[in-house]
């Protein structure tokens, strides 16, 4: 049984932290130059070098990239021959968000309660799933998730009667009513199957996948880029101004589900697209 000692998360945590909402990872850079080629609308690309440039700014002066530093969403694959000492794993990960977020500087954006909303002042708690994998490893996946685009997802009992055609209206029609509020370009997160519950932990898992890596089901990936052509028609475009790039990708991920349900969830998130992982 490997041992990792509680400090070691907290320090890896609270780096997590700063470097999401400070370093906009490549897979988003990388999809803003591919948006600029493709978009058509000069507004929509002054946006899109508007957003490149603030991800440069935010990255060479250390400073975050958008106002809402989230709320830290954590996923962490954790070894079951991984033993965490010292502490509990969800007391190291707050601790570590505390740090990083007041030591970054980072806004707190996080009330005690959802009728009170009194703030904790620190950010904590975050949201953490863990799942138990082979090995000795823990991988921690941190996303530091916006509520502009956080408050446009939704979530639908669809019936099995209403098939794929019903799940594309949906994720479709979620898009549509999210429009500007969601600080378009987004990426999409879709659950599908599963229940209530399990439908809105795939969408939200779908995020922390890197944009352009498909599903490895080929009938699944392909849907994802029929979804994806489908958005970039609607025109909404950069930050709601007009234009082709509406999505940066559409992720899914799929489960099993009861025979009388279709659970779908869409997630969705803004063109700050902040996550990273950390190994321990």
């Amino acid at each position: 049984m490997r041992q990792i000692n509680y400090n070691k998360v907290v320090d890896a945590v609270k780096e997590l932290c700063q470097k999401a909402n400070t370093q906009l990872g490549e897979d988003v850079l990388d999809a803003f130059q591919r948006a600029l080629q493709e978009e058509e609308s000069e507004l929509g690309k002054d946006i899109l070098n508007q957003l490149i440039e603030n991800a440069q700014i935010a990255s060479t002066q250390h400073v975050p990239m958008c106002q809402d530093t989230g709320m830290a969403v954590f996923l962490v694959e954790l070894g079951q021959d991984c033993h965490i000492v010292g502490g509990s794993i969800y007391d190291a990960i707050y601790e570590g968000i505390r740090q990083g977020y007041g030591e970054g500087y980072l806004r707190s954006s996080v009330v005690h309660d959802p009728l009170n909303r009194k703030n904790t002042g620190d950010n904590t708690p975050g949201v953490v799933h863990i799942e138990l994998v082979n090995g000795e490893t823990c991988t921690i996946h941190m996303a530091a998730k916006g509520f502009g685009s956080e408050n446009m997802s939704r979530l639908k009992m669809l019936t099995p009667s209403d098939g794929l055609e019903g799940v594309k209206d949906f994720i479709i029609e979620t898009v549509k009513l999210a429009g500007p509020n969601a600080c378009p370009p987004m990426v999409i997160g879709v659950g599908l199957g599963g229940t209530f519950e399990k439908a809105a932990y795939l969408a939200k898992k779908s995020l922390f996948r890197n944009i352009g890596i498909r599903h490895e089901r080929k009938d699944i990936a392909q849907l994802e880029l029929d979804l994806l052509k489908k958005i970039n028609q609607l025109g909404i475009g950069p930050q709601g101004m007009g234009g082709r790039t509406t999505a940066l990708d559409v992720h899914i991920e799929v489960y099993a589900t009861h025979i009388a349900a279709l659970p779908v969830a869409v997630n969705i998130q803004c063109h700050a697209s902040r996550h990273k992982t950390v190994s321990i």
